[in-house]
C-alpha cells in the first residue's frame, strides 16, 4: 500500500531525526480506515511506544466537541443559535467591552451594542479572547488578577470582550461559554454530558476529561521544545488546579482512534455504526461560513513557552463554521475547499474534508505550539494522504 508506506517512512523518519518524541496518526473514509501508525515513545526514553490508542491532551480539539453538544441541544429545540445567550446565563449581562485602560492602568469598559448569542460562541466572533494571544487580555488579567486561561478554573473566564458580537474573529474562551450553554439546559456537567450523548454512542471509550486508571496506564507526557531545538519531557506533570472544572474550549483526554470515530461521525453526516448524534442537515452547517465577511487571522503570540506565530496555510482565506475552520479555497496540501479543522495546544492536528470522503488526525505532545518540527510534519502527513488517495 503506497500511502502506508509512505506515510510510516515519513513518521519514522521525523522520529529518528528527533523531531517529535512520538506521534500518531489515522485516516479515515466514511466507510473505513485507510491508515494507522504510531511511532516513537510516549516519554522521551522510557521506551513505551507511541500507539493509535496513547491518551493524549487534547486541548482545543475538545471545542468541536462542545459544539456538536451545544448544536444537538439546539436540533432538540432547548437552544437556539440567535437568541441573547444572557436568557440562560444571566451572568453573560455583565460582561462589557474593553475599550482601553486608564492612566493609572484601570480597565475602561463600555456595554456591547449587541447582546452575544450561541453563534457568535461557536464562531469565535463573540469577543472573547486568549491572553497568549491578545494583549489586552493579557493586560486585563494581570490588573485584574484573573486566573490564567490554562487552570480550567470558571474565574478563569472572567474577562470583557475585546470587539463587539459580532464584529471579528478573536480566538478565546467563546467555546468555554457555549459549554456553559450546554450544562445550564441540560442539568448535566460536560464530563457527564458528553458521556452520554457522545463518547458512548460513538464507542470513544477512551475520551475524558478526568482519565479513568486504564487510560492514565496510556498516556503520553507533554514534551517542550527549547530554545536550542531540543525537546525535553515536562516532568513532573503538571497537577489540575483545585477548582478545575469541565470547560467547552479544552481540557479533554482522548486517543487518535477515538477522535477518528468522531470525524468519521462528521464524514457519515451525523452518523456512525448505526449511532445517530447529529441531523444531516446539522452537519451540513457544519461545513459552512457562519462568520460572514469576518476572516481567521494569525495569532501572533505573547508566551513563546506556550505557542508559536500560528496560522494554517497563509494566504488560503479561512472562515470559521459552527464547530470548525473552513478553508474557503483548496489548501497547498490536496486538502478540497469547505475542509473543516483545527487543532489542539499540545501540537495535535485534524481536518475532515467531505469532498473527497477523508479525515486524518495526528498527535504529538509538544510545547509550544505551532511547532518548528512537528506543524511541518503535519502537513507533510496530510500532503502524503492526498498522494495515496490518487
Amino acid at each position: 500500500m503506497p500511502m502506508k508506506d509512505d506515510i510510516d517512512r515519513l513518521l519514522d523518519q521525523a522520529v529518528k531525526a528527533g523531531d517529535v518524541p512520538g506521534v500518531a496518526a489515522m485516516v479515515a473514509t466514511s466507510e473505513e480506515t485507510l491508515y494507522s501508525g504510531g511511532f516513537g515513545e510516549c516519554r522521551l526514553g522510557d521506551g513505551v511506544a507511541m500507539t493509535p490508542d496513547t491518551v493524549v491532551a487534547i486541548a482545543s480539539m475538545t471545542k468541536a466537541l462542545t459544539s456538536t453538544a451545544a448544536l444537538q441541544l439546539v436540533e432538540q429545540g432547548r437552544l437556539a443559535l440567535d437568541a441573547p445567550a444572557l436568557r440562560i446565563l444571566p451572568e453573560l449581562a455583565a460582561v462589557q467591552v474593553l475599550t482601553g485602560f486608564d492612566a493609572e492602568g484601570r480597565p475602561q469598559t463600555r456595554a456591547p451594542k449587541r447582546p452575544i448569542t450561541l453563534r457568535h460562541l461557536l464562531t469565535h466572533s463573540a469577543g472573547f479572547g486568549y491572553e497568549m494571544w491578545n494583549p489586552d487580555i493579557r493586560r486585563y488579567k494581570s490588573v485584574m488578577n484573573i486566573p490564567a486561561v490554562h487552570t480550567r478554573t470558571n474565574a478563569s473566564l472572567r474577562t470583557p470582550l475585546i470587539a463587539d458580537p459580532g464584529e471579528r474573529w478573536e480566538y478565546g474562551t467563546n467555546t468555554d461559554w457555549a459549554g456553559k450553554l450546554v450544562e445550564a439546559v441540560s442539568g448535566k456537567d460536560l464530563e457527564q454530558y458528553f458521556r452520554d450523548h457522545l463518547f458512548e454512542p460513538l464507542g470513544m471509550h477512551s475520551s475524558a476529561y478526568q482519565p479513568t486508571p486504564a487510560m492514565r496506564e496510556r498516556m503520553a507526557v507533554l514534551h517542550r521544545r527549547g530554545p536550542d531545538g531540543q525537546l525535553t519531557a515536562i516532568t513532573p506533570a503538571p497537577s489540575p488546579h483545585p477548582d478545575a472544572v469541565p470547560l467547552g474550549g479544552g481540557g479533554l483526554y482522548s486517543t487518535a482512534a477515538d477522535y477518528l470515530k468522531f470525524m468519521r461521525m462528521i464524514l457519515n453526516h451525523g452518523a456512525l455504526g448505526g449511532e445517530r448524534v447529529l441531523r444531516p442537515e446539522t452537519v451540513a452547517l457544519m461545513g459552512l461560513n457562519h462568520m460572514g465577511d469576518c476572516r481567521v487571522h494569525e495569532l501572533k503570540t505573547l508566551d513563546p513557552t506556550l505557542s508559536n506565530d500560528a496560522e494554517f496555510f497563509p494566504g488560503v482565506p479561512k472562515a470559521w463554521s459552527l464547530a470548525f475552520q473552513i478553508n474557503l479555497r483548496e489548501a497547498p496540501t490536496g486538502r478540497a475547499a469547505g475542509s473543516m479543522s483545527w487543532a489542539g495546544l499540545s501540537n495535535c492536528y485534524y481536518w475532515i474534508d467531505p469532498v473527497n470522503d477523508v479525515a486524518g488526525v495526528y498527535m504529538t505532545q509538544i510545547f509550544p505550539f505551532a511547532d518548528a518540527k512537528s506543524l511541518p510534519l503535519f502537513n507533510d502527513f496530510e500532503q502524503a494522504v492526498y498522494k495515496g488517495l490518487k
